[in-house]
């Protein structure tokens, strides 16, 4: 998610196009929801407010919901094409932009944030924590998922000379890497790197987790499984961080 002012017409329209992938795996959006319930802990007399922003088609706030039972689930995103989609799973779901004219939401109003699979489509991911550290309360929490760069395969692969996977070089087709998804990509994290970007953000970071990769081949899941046992070589990274 990104403001669409912002972007050159061409990634506009790739956005917009309903032929792009706006889901990633179950795994990773289970293992997330897990991480965001035993933060806030029981529900309250006060349900707390937590905003899925960049939430695509809605499929992994529908997945979370079930563990956030009596929480307040909003999804947020600029695609008009994703929020009709969206709008088939999520009770609330509702138009909104990183930058630019910023998030349909007040000062401290959310308790947290999900963000998954977004910072690494962003022109500017610095503007964008901004704004989500703005509409955050002191304490709330941020739930970011991302691709690693660093993920166990892509070190072979840089040492064979292959494009590492997740990393894209045009908007029309695949090159140099495995695969056959163009998903518009901008930017790719390693765990530290991501550590260092948050915390300098006016985040506290709290944990950095590994989960798997729906796109490995079957045959080396069992590997991608055991990776996530140290975030670095992981192929997703989950961190939880908290606003300082």
């Amino acid at each position: 998610m990104t403001t669409t002012a912002a972007l050159p017409r061409e990634l506009r329209d790739f956005y917009e196009n309903p032929s792009v992938p706006v889901a990633s795996g179950t795994s990773r959006s289970l293992r997330q929801a897990r991480m965001l319930a035993a933060a806030l802990g029981p529900v309250g007399p006060r349900p707390c407010t937590v905003l899925d922003i960049g939430c695509g088609d809605g499929t992994a706030a529908a997945t979370a919901a079930p563990l956030l039972a009596g929480h307040r689930l909003i999804g947020v995103d600029w695609s008009q094409d994703a929020l009709r989609r969206a709008r088939t799973r999520l009770r609330n779901a509702v138009r909104g932009e990183l930058t630019g004219g910023g998030l349909p939401f007040g000062a401290a109003a959310a308790d947290a944030v999900l963000f998954s699979e977004v910072v690494e489509h962003l022109v500017d991911p610095d503007a964008a924590l901004d704004e989500i550290r703005r509409v955050l309360r002191p304490g709330g929490h941020l739930m970011l998922s991302t691709p690693n760069l660093a993920a166990w395969y892509n070190r072979g692969l840089l040492l064979a000379g292959v494009q590492p996977v997740f990393s894209e070089v045009s908007l029309r087709a695949i090159h140099g890497r495995p695969g056959s998804e163009v998903v518009g990509h901008l930017r790719l994290y390693t765990a530290r790197a991501l550590r260092e970007f948050v915390a300098a953000s006016g985040f506290t970071v709290v944990a950095l987790r590994g989960a798997p990769f729906h796109g490995v081949p079957r045959a080396l899941r069992p590997l991608d499984r055991l990776a996530c046992a140290r975030p670095s070589l992981a192929s997703i990274l989950l961190l939880h961080a908290r606003k300082t």
